[in-house]
């Protein structure tokens, strides 16, 4: 597949609902629940309820427009700020927050998150949560210094990057810029939790094909030390559905803290 056609996500976009429809669906043809929808959230889950990952902010920079890796966090954060490089993930994303008729169903994310809680009666309880912990929805320029300018963010107890990077970055010295000013936006000790795919060199959305970066679980883990991240907790998983939307191998989790 030729690279010099592939899309930017973060210059291009791409149509938002394609994606939700295509990657987090409840669709019978939808291979990729186990590792798009079960694993974030089971480790999510998991580590939020250890309890020592909480606070008054949690700034959410996450490719497209989902809301389900936000379930746990909105049970030990005051307020969730969730950043988007595209105006048409804004729209989505606000579509679902608002109520409004025509937002994406993710009812099957939800069950599945109070299952694995083990809190089934708490369904209604938990969409409800999570559109009242998130008061903003905001427009980012990944390339300023201040992302949100000339908004100043408080600086963050936690900062939650779903795939982002792997959509953004196009060699290694991205990624880790891309770190650093992550870290900027963090107190100090405050934590990072990352969710990648490694071996990934495009997404299909569509018709249009996106850019992903290639990366290994050590590069991640080296390139977090190397910007002054503790690693607390890593984990990873070997693809096993079957699809040409994405050549990915498997996919990562990573929680890490920022050093005092």
């Amino acid at each position: 597949m030729d690279s010099d056609s592939r899309k930017l996500y973060h210059v291009h976009g791409f149509d938002s609902r394609q994606f939700l429809e295509d990657y987090l669906s409840d669709k019978p043809d939808m291979v990729f629940g186990d590792d798009s929808l079960k694993f974030p959230i089971e480790n999510l889950t998991k580590t939020f309820t250890q309890g020592h990952i909480k606070g008054d902010v949690l700034i959410d920079l996450s490719i497209g427009s989902f809301i389900h890796h936000l379930y746990s966090a909105c049970e030990f954060f005051q307020h969730i700020i969730v950043l988007k490089v595209s105006d048409r993930c804004i729209m989505e994303l606000k579509r679902y927050l608002d109520s409004r008729t025509g937002a994406f169903d993710w009812g099957h994310a939800t069950k599945l998150h109070v299952e694995i809680e083990g809190k089934s009666d708490q369904f209604q309880d938990k969409e409800e949560k999570v559109r009242s912990t998130i008061p903003h929805v905001m427009k980012c320029d990944l390339e300023k210094e201040n992302m949100t300018d000339p908004i100043d963010l408080p600086p963050a107890d936690c900062i939650l990057v779903a795939w982002l990077l792997d959509a953004v970055c196009k060699d290694q010295d991205d990624y880790r810029r891309y770190l650093r000013k992550f870290s900027r936006m963090l107190k100090p000790g405050g934590h990072l939790l990352l969710i990648g795919l490694l071996g990934t060199t495009y997404c299909k959305v569509g018709n249009d094909t996106i850019h992903a970066f290639t990366y290994d679980e050590d590069f991640a883990s080296k390139a977090l030390v190397g910007e002054g991240f503790v690693i607390d907790y890593c984990v990873t998983k070997k693809r096993t559905n079957v699809s040409e939307l994405m050549d990915y191998k498997a996919i990562i989790f990573i929680a890490a803290h920022k050093e005092k």
